[in-house]
């Protein structure tokens, strides 16, 4: 028999997705196929191979229908319906399910199915991934494969969490794996990309990828292009240097690496005098986009560092706050478009780049949409990144006079200084790194919003491993913000609906779209809801007891529908009856 890197199976050919197969000769020839794999490499010295061959727990659901095999052509596709794929779904980071069986009319009979409660150290942040019946989802170090029908448990790869981290690695965050035939990939707390057998959960090799500044950290999930794994990094706001990094998805080897803090003799490198690029933030903490007819990966950046104090780090900070378009290939920079140059309000620009072909003021373009944590929302050409349009949704925003004829914001003067300055928005933003979906039928853009101001204050601040870089920060929200559900319609440029939320305004949930016209999402006051895409009237909830720090998904087994979400320390599964 010959194994290929992916798996063999005894008298039955590669399958792809859905494929029904005997539980038995999977189980038989995985073994066989564990015993004779081929070590592979790694750019940083031998990887960690399994500890133990013992015969493999195949990750099956109840019916048999759990071969795991996701292929270049699986990832391509243009429609999310029963498997999702990848954090966002698909490459567009639309979020838009094809699957009509629950609509309108049916939706006030969704039920819950089951409830997962995995080892956690902090509110779940992961958006599961669903792949022939199987669910993955992350609690900080540990990876699950879940039978997405029953919430059963068929393996799980446990991981202590890493001492001595700082800011959000620190809380252990991790938003989730990517998928290649059958291969799972994860970031650890520390910055380490870990290679599973997606079947068994038996690690293949780990690669370390962030050294030289124990701040460093991950929380992201990874992102697939090809046969490489891109990964990101956190610990901007703790003064690390940020950066994308890809791996080759067989080996483990490094492939390539682009730096956000450009380094002595590089563009924009005169805003870090001395050492100062080491420390500049930059970070490339959720996953980006990719366009695989431009062979362009799209992905935000976050603030530069120390976060409020701007007088160490002149001009425009490059490449933080920025949206920046790399040829996967080679990691090098095709073109950038930065939201808010020398920010001074810790305005990330993490926030997903959606990729729309549209007609844009009667022209057909390649668009990118997003929302922007300055509280603008932006179209740019995705060709070239040509400002197109930018709209402010927060009406209290005071950073910004407006935006001029290229984008580029036109500074109120607001510096933060050891009295304070009022910002609007606060420096959580006017939207955050939670999910907006993208409804291609409508051609609406939604997406959460938050319209709250802080009391900003600087002063000056060494950095220190160990510690946090903010230059002291935030003094007070104003705690009459509000939260919104908004409803931008690309045809008209303007909003179709906003819907107020209730609740203590300090969820964190993300939204998902479908084919039927439905949006779904986590609310303020602790409910997984469902409402009408025309209109933001809700039309279906369940009270979960938990906030909600994650964006759900939906995916489907023998064509019945399920919605999942992360909700506090929970996964939740619904369905109709």
């Amino acid at each position: 028999m010959r194994c290929t890197r992916e798996t063999a199976f005894t008298m039955t050919q590669r399958q792809s997705i859905g494929t029904r197969v005997n539980r038995r000769s999977i189980q038989i020839a995985t073994a066989v196929c564990l015993l004779l794999a081929p070590s592979a490499g790694s750019a940083y010295g031998q990887v960690t191979k399994p500890q133990t061959l013992l015969p493999v727990q195949q990750a099956t659901t109840d019916e048999g229908n759990g071969l795991i095999m996701v292929q270049q052509s699986d990832l391509l596709r243009k429609q999310i319906a029963d498997n999702w794929l990848s954090y966002n779904g698909d490459y567009t980071g639309s979020r838009h399910s094809s699957l009509t069986q629950t609509t309108p009319a049916n939706v006030g009979r969704l039920a819950a199915q089951w409830v997962f409660h995995p080892r956690v150290v902090s509110p779940l942040e992961v958006t599961p991934v669903v792949v022939a019946g199987v669910m993955f989802i992350t609690s900080a170090n540990d990876a699950y494969a879940i039978d997405a029908k029953t919430g059963k448990v068929l393996w799980h790869h446990t991981r202590a969490i890493s001492q001595g981290l700082v800011d959000d690695p620190g809380q252990h965050h991790n938003r989730g794996v990517a998928i290649l035939g059958t291969r799972l990939y994860m970031e650890t707390d520390n910055a380490h990309l870990l290679c599973l057998d997606a079947r068994s959960g038996h690690l293949i090799w780990e690669v370390p990828y962030a050294t030289g500044n124990r701040n460093y950290g991950a929380t992201s999930a990874p992102l697939i292009v090809k046969d490489k794994v891109i990964v990101g990094i956190s610990g901007g706001d703790a003064g690390v240097r940020g950066f994308l990094a890809a791996f080759d998805a067989e080996t483990g080897e490094e492939r390539w690496r682009f730096w956000t803090i450009p380094g002595p003799g590089e563009k924009g490198n005169e805003s870090w005098p001395g050492d100062r690029y080491l420390h500049g933030g930059g970070t490339t903490w959720l996953p980006g986009t990719y366009d695989p007819q431009l062979n362009t990966l799209y992905w935000g950046t976050g603030n530069p560092a120390p976060d409020y104090d701007g007088s160490v780090r002149p001009g425009d900070d490059l490449y933080t706050s920025c949206l920046l378009a790399l040829d996967p290939d080679r990691g090098t920079l095709k073109w950038y478009f930065q939201f808010s140059p020398h920010d001074l309000y810790d305005f990330d620009a993490v926030e997903t780049p959606v990729i729309v072909d549209a007609t844009f003021k009667g022209q057909p373009r390649k668009l990118i949409v997003t929302a922007n944590r300055n509280g603008f929302l932006y179209i740019l050409d995705r060709t070239n990144g040509k400002f197109l349009f930018a709209k402010s949704f927060m009406g209290s925003q005071n950073w910004a006079k407006g935006v001029d004829e290229n984008g580029r914001p036109i500074p109120a003067g607001l510096i933060p200084n050891e009295k304070g300055v009022r910002v609007c928005p606060a420096n959580g933003g006017a939207t955050n790194w939670y999910s907006p979906t993208y409804d291609p039928r409508t051609h609406t853009f939604y997406f959460r919003s938050y319209e709250a101001c802080a009391t900003l204050q600087s002063r000056p601040m060494p950095f220190e491993e160990g510690n946090s870089y903010y230059a002291t920060g935030m003094r007070a929200v104003d705690e009459t913000g509000k939260a919104y559900i908004n409803a931008f319609n690309l045809d008209t440029l303007d909003f179709s609906w906003r819907e107020l939320q209730i609740g203590r305004n300090k969820g964190w949930g993300g939204l998902m779209s479908t084919a039927t016209g439905l949006i779904g999402y986590g609310d303020d006051a602790a409910n997984f809801v469902i409402l009408d895409s025309h209109t933001g009237q809700p039309l279906w909830h369940f009270h979960v007891g938990q906030l909600i720090h994650a964006s759900p998904m939906s995916y489907a087994i023998n064509g019945k529908q399920y919605f999942a979400i992360s909700a506090g320390s929970d996964v939740f599964s619904f369905a109709l009856p």
